[in-house]
């Protein structure tokens, strides 16, 4: 490309203070522009961001949740790629040029997953994991894809598909909602290896069970209407080189 894209990192955060340095010191520095949405934190979160990036833009989140918090982020972005990472630590920000090659290199939608060659998870249960197999083999046979990963929040995308993808849930559920809807639209999606780290402080909000209720029916209420053959999964793929991904972003 002879122009590179700008990319804009949306980071979801409430009451993150201790992991955001972690955070922010893995972004590239070529990134166009970092959106942090704050959950109303009652800690130090906004002002520790504002610390290590002057530039950072902040999204003052009204409703509640992750769904909620990523739908406000993206509608704050300026930049031509879209990144979503998680303000826990669990996700590694020197990935983001693995996922800005695929898109560059013709993917409309990169998904990270942990389950791909190169991939892994440091924080899975098992319970967990297994009930990412089902409900990904379910979303697979419903929608025509072939994800290896449905439940991971580490993706990014092309701004202009955004009005395809926006979530409209409040929840964990919001990455099936957006890999659906993906599928859905006809895009082509391009699976990353992604590995996912333990949380560094703090707890997590997920609970298996509840989340993973709200995940079945997410994919239930979104069924319906025939998958273009475009929409499925381009996971095996190869992605572009990372040196030559760098270049593009740096350029």
């Amino acid at each position: 490309m002879a122009i590179s894209p700008r990319v804009s990192v949306v980071v979801p955060a409430m009451n993150e203070a201790e992991n955001l340095p972690h955070v922010f010191a893995t972004l590239p520095r070529w990134v166009h522009e970092v959106v942090l949405v704050d959950g109303n934190s009652t800690d130090d979160t906004v002002e520790v961001a504002r610390m290590l990036r002057p530039s950072l833009r902040v999204v003052r989140q009204r409703g509640t949740g992750k769904g909620d918090a990523l739908a406000e982020g993206f509608a704050a972005c300026t930049g031509d790629i879209i990144v979503m990472i998680d303000a826990d630590g669990s996700t590694d920000g020197r990935e983001i040029v693995r996922f800005v090659g695929a898109l560059v290199a013709g993917a409309d939608y990169a998904k990270g997953s942990r389950f791909l060659n190169g991939g892994g998870s440091d924080d899975i249960t098992p319970s967990r994991r297994l009930g990412n197999y089902v409900l990904s083999t379910l979303v697979n046979r419903m929608y025509g894809t072939r994800y290896t990963d449905l439940c991971y929040g580490y993706n990014a995308f092309w701004a202009r598909h955004l009005d395809a993808l926006t979530p409209d849930c409040a929840g964990f559920e919001v990455e099936t909602l957006m890999n659906i809807r993906a599928a859905k639209a006809g895009l082509r999606v391009h699976e990353i290896p992604s590995h996912e780290r333990n949380r560094i402080h703090g707890s997590s909000n997920l609970r298996a069970v509840r989340d993973g209720w709200r995940v079945l029916k997410t994919i239930l209420r979104e069924r319906g209407g025939r998958v273009p053959v475009s929409a499925r999964s381009a996971a095996t793929a190869p992605s572009p080189a990372p040196s030559q991904a760098a270049d593009q972003g740096a350029a």
